[in-house]
């Protein structure tokens, strides 16, 4: 043992004589034209592999031994910079690049450094540049930041206008949606055509597939990573967009030029305002629109200290004046603190508050009418810490707090004056979590990534705590006990560890193979037995009859650059197998129901495929082919003869194709091409008839037993950018699209019902299937986005 402790002193103390050798350079990489942080910009010595990137604050960290030295700064579609550093201590260096003169209408698919498909530790990650997103078709020529990712490998939807997205089986709630680190729970407008995201705010978009660092964790399928800008700190900005729908205009500017910034950006649409000369009299107060906010400001108050503060506040409302309405929006608003304790020290606060809610009313009378509103709010507090110890060395660290409130209705109906209050109680819930993960390179050829998060999820009281018994498998449970619980009363509380795992080896300069494993708990659950989600499903924490879930994902990569690194390909095979899934028996009822925890069940699942891509990223044609081969199965008791069987989100195949050509420096071609199986759905294999009403029957329990029909669609755009005039102040683009272009009829559901009237006795009874298409035609429309510097 002394023996050990001799070693370990021995090792530590070399360390310290060897960092005393050592200086470190830090500082932040920053556009030139607005002051805009860029992340996973490159900062390295001169003919040397040593560096670093910037994280997603901007910041880079790197530690030589003193000397001299030319570094070079770099980010894809910037030019190089070179600067000779004299490092004999410690030095502070911000830089600004400027954008390369030639890349200014070029489409460049990503924005990161051009070997970092093959260089960087991360696999099952996808990172979409802005500027390419607004490139892609999109329905009513609107820059669409959801609809984009879903021409990723191993993402999907359910169908056209579906809210949300699936990423590699997992359900749309298995999806972490964070909006600078603020979580958005619903991220569609217009039931899923539109996200919540302006285009004009976006800095960054990031999604994590697998692979997942220790420091992300509430989920077990994807987290989405987007960023907003923190506005022009050299000038006053404006951009925006007048569209088909709706209109869009940000802006930003220096509140003290270089200290200090902020943007604004907001959205409407105008479908109501349009439809008005065509509504009759009592439809005049029909409203039919969203709209949006995004605001962001940040104050550098020294070279060690800045602070940010951000906010989103969206809505959809549908309403027919005073007798029906709905609506639904999100709230949010993050602050975040950066300091540097030291040049190789980086700490990040972070504190948010988050409100989903919804709100449904009928009548307009005291008489009769009824009102429901329903919400989930969550305060957080999150520090983290990065440890820049060397170059092949990175430590990051922190915790996290969530408290939650969940609201499943606040329901109040009146008939013929009487009032009945049937609101369900509020819950409350608190979710806590520490993590600790090592980047670190050795050999030349390996980097690992290794880190543990330690969670636990605490359920308390303040309602009537209720107690099931099982019953048989498929039913609904037993009710045996309901007492009330105090609200500082723990209920029930539960504790995970989760165990992440990235390895990459490097084959050579242009090649490498990647693994990675990841744990995932999740510990609030979206109530949901639609065909896809809806605004209105609840929201609902783990509690001693829920358990929370749980995944393992192993995945397996190979990563190749061609073409003097601008061309991709990427190939990879993934496992994922999931624990106490919930599910609901069949005739569950999920609204206003204080019992519905007793028509829940739980059960297992699988889901495993090959992802593979090949993109070209810049260059006079540029975009990418990606295709997915997957299945996802789910095996609940009572379900299916307790079989395994296809889930609501499984798609066997899926292609994609995105492609942008120049016809000329200002006139640019995009298309893409999406083909998907078609998803699972349940059809009755019987039937009876009993006084000429047909009852379906699914014979042996039988569970998503056919499929709907595979989707296709084609998407065209035309860009015509403007003249390149560097002294002009205003810059208009015209965008001309058309989507769904050979007019698809992609189905959504399939219904069946009987003819209408009476049969004659005797007669055979008809039934037809009925096939719902969201979008049953080719959409043309025309957009002018524009910008004012």
């Amino acid at each position: 043992m002394k023996n050990i402790v001799r070693s370990v002193l021995l090792v530590f103390l070399v360390q310290i004589g060897l960092s005393a050798q050592e200086s470190t350079i830090s500082g932040y990489i920053r556009d030139a034209s607005n002051g805009e942080t860029l992340i996973g910009a490159t900062l390295s010595l001169e003919n040397d592999a040593t560096g670093t990137i910037t994280n997603v604050y901007g910041f880079y960290s790197l530690t030589i031994e003193a000397g001299q030295y030319n570094v070079v700064a770099s980010y894809l579609g910037y030019e190089d910079q070179i600067i000779s550093v004299d490092l004999q201590s410690d030095k502070t260096l911000d830089i600004e690049l400027k954008l390369q003169s030639n890349k200014l209408q070029e489409v460049v698919v990503t924005a990161e450094e051009k070997d970092k498909n093959v260089k960087d530790i991360q696999m099952s990650v996808n990172k979409l540049d802005i500027k390419t997103i607004a490139k892609i078709p999109t329905l009513l020529g609107e820059t669409e930041v959801l609809r984009s990712i879903q021409l990723l490998p191993g993402v999907t939807s359910v169908g056209e206008g579906a809210a949300g997205f699936n990423v590699r089986g997992g359900s749309i709630d298995q999806n972490l949606v964070l909006l600078d680190e603020s979580p958005v729970y619903n991220s569609s407008h217009l039931f899923g055509f539109f996200s919540v995201f302006n285009p004009d705010a976006v800095k960054d978009v990031k999604l994590y597939k697998g692979g997942i660092p220790a420091r992300y964790g509430g989920r077990l399928s994807s987290i989405l990573d987007v960023r907003m800008k923190e506005g022009n700190n050299k000038g006053f900005e404006a951009n925006g967009g007048i569209g088909t729908i709706f209109s869009r205009l940000a802006l930003e500017a220096p509140i003290v030029k270089d200290k200090s910034s902020f943007i604004v950006a907001g959205r409407r649409s105008y479908i109501d305002i349009l439809a008005q000369p065509f509504l009759s009299d009592d439809l005049g107060d029909t409203a039919l629109n969203f709209y949006d906010l995004t605001l962001k400001t940040n104050y550098k108050f020294s070279d060690k200290d800045q602070l940010f503060l951000s906010g989103y506040f969206g809505r959809d409302n549908f309403s027919f004046g005073d007798a029906a309405g709905f609506n639904w929006g999100n709230a949010t608003t993050t602050l975040r603190w950066n300091h540097l304790f030291s040049q190789k020290l980086f700490f990040n606060l972070t504190s948010y508050y988050s409100n989903y809610d919804y709100k449904i009313n009928f009548g307009d009378t005291d008489l009769d009418s009824f009102d429901w509103n329903a919400r989930i709010i969550n305060y957080s507090v999150k520090p983290e810490f990065s440890w820049f110890i060397n170059p092949e060395s990175v430590l990051r660290f922190g915790g996290q707090s969530i408290y939650y409130i969940f609201e499943p209705a606040n329901a109040v109906a009146v008939s013929n004056g009487t009032t009945v209050d049937i609101s369900v109680d509020e819950q409350y819930a608190l979710e806590s979590n520490v993590f600790v993960e090592h980047e670190l390179s050795f050999w030349d050829r390996f980097k690992v990534n290794y880190g543990l998060r330690l969670s636990r999820f605490d359920y308390f009281g303040g309602r009537d705590v209720y107690t099931f018994q099982e019953t048989e498998p498929g039913q609904e449970k037993l009710l045996v006990d309901q007492q009330f619980a105090e609200r500082s009363e723990n209920v029930a509380n539960y504790t995970r560890l989760e165990p992440r795992f990235a390895l990459n080896v490097s084959l050579d300069e242009t090649s490498s193979l990647k693994a990675s494993y990841n744990r995932t708990a999740q510990y609030i659950h979206l109530l949901s037995n639609t065909t896809a989600s809806t605004p209105v499903d609840i929201w609902t924490p783990s509690t001693n009859n829920i358990v929370p879930q749980m995944a393992d994902q192993v995945a397996l990569g190979y990563f190749k650059n061609l073409s003097d690194n601008n061309i991709e390909l990427s190939a990879e095979v993934y496992y994922k197998k999931f624990n106490h899934l919930i599910d609901y028996i069949d005739g569950a009822d999920l609204i206003l129901n204080e019992y519905v925890e007793g028509q829940t069940t739980e059960g297992d699942g699988r889901a495993y495929g090959l992802e593979t891509q090949l993109k070209k990223n810049t260059g006079k044609f540029s975009g990418w082919i990606s295709y997915t081969l997957a299945r996802t199965e789910r095996q609940i008791n009572g379900i299916n003869n307790d079989e395994w069987y296809p889930s609501r989100y499984d798609q066997t195949h899926n292609l994609s194709l995105v492609g942008f050509y120049e016809l000329t420096k200002r006139l640019t071609l995009s298309a893409n091409f999406a083909y998907i199986t078609g998803t699972p759905t349940t059809f009755a294999t019987s039937r009876y008839t009993q006084q000429g009403i047909v009852i379906p029957n699914v014979d042996n329990n039988g569970r998503n037993n056919v499929r709907i029909p595979d989707y296709h669609r084609l998407d065209l755009s035309l860009t015509l950018d403007p003249k390149d005039r560097p002294n002009r102040r205003w810059k208009g683009q015209w965008v001309f699209g058309v989507y769904n272009v050979y007019a698809r009829r992609n189905a959504f559901t399939i219904n069946f019902g009987q003819e209408d009237g009476r049969v004659p006795a005797g007669q055979p009874v008809n039934t037809e299937a009925t096939r719902l298409s969201v979008i049953g035609s080719f959409i043309p429309s025309v957009s002018y986005n524009f910008k004012f510097k």
